[in-house]
């Protein structure tokens, strides 16, 4: 690439034009075509051609490095580690000694022992009997029943685990009123739908049978 005379101004204008999207003469690393043409140069460019300045500058600092001395590496200073521990001898160290095996067949045997101790206590414990309230409302066929010996019927009733409660009349409108009865029933004993099939086997009486309300207690 010729600039012209570079010991001139104007060949180091036409340098600092042909640098102003270039960081190299050639390519894009420094080459020995950069060398050549730093060394066409009198002096360093002044502050008018920055581009060429700032090459310049560049240039130098790689024939700076290329003279510099090449100073000599230091080696670090070699250490030597300290011996290892010797380990105890495996005789020195038992393991498995007969003071773990007792104490071993101890822990085991106490937990045997409180094991069957909370299993004794548990199977003493009474057994959690698992009930439930229920509000059973019980329909007529018309106002002409009579909601006195329907309530006796459904008293006469009896199952393991049913309980009978209190009850009311319900009114259902056209004068006709609902009996509307309470009772308890322990869950595992008595079926609900037994019961209400039960009921409204008293057929002169009852029309339908409804669960109202049923609450585990």
């Amino acid at each position: 690439m010729a600039f012209g005379d570079l010991k001139t101004e104007k060949g180091v204008k036409e340098l600092n034009t042909f640098l102003q999207d270039r960081s190299y003469i050639t390519g894009y690393s420094v080459s020995q075509s950069d060398f050549d043409t730093v060394k066409q140069i009198a002096k360093a460019p002044s502050a008018n051609f920055p581009h060429a300045l700032r090459w310049y500058n560049h240039i130098k600092s790689f024939e700076a490095e290329k003279s510099a001395p090449a100073c000599p590496m230091k080696t670090a200073p070699t250490t030597t580690a300290p011996p290892a521990k010797k380990e105890e001898d495996d005789d020195d160290v038992d393991l498995f000694g007969s003071d773990d095996e007792e104490e071993s067949e101890e822990a085991a045997r106490i937990r045997e022992e409180r094991l069957k101790a909370y299993a004794d206590k548990k199977s003493k414990k009474p057994e959690l009997i698992a009930k439930s309230s229920i509000v059973l409302d019980v329909k007529p066929w018309d106002d002409e029943t009579d909601m006195k010996a329907m309530e006796k019927q459904v008293r006469t009733i009896e199952m393991d685990g049913l309980i009978w409660g209190a009850s009311k009349l319900v009114p259902v409108g056209y004068g006709i009123n609902k009996l509307q009865i309470m009772c308890v029933v322990e869950d595992a004993k008595v079926s609900v739908d037994l019961l209400t099939e039960t009921i409204q086997e008293f057929e002169d009486f009852v029309q339908s049978v409804d669960i109202a309300a049923f609450n585990k207690i």
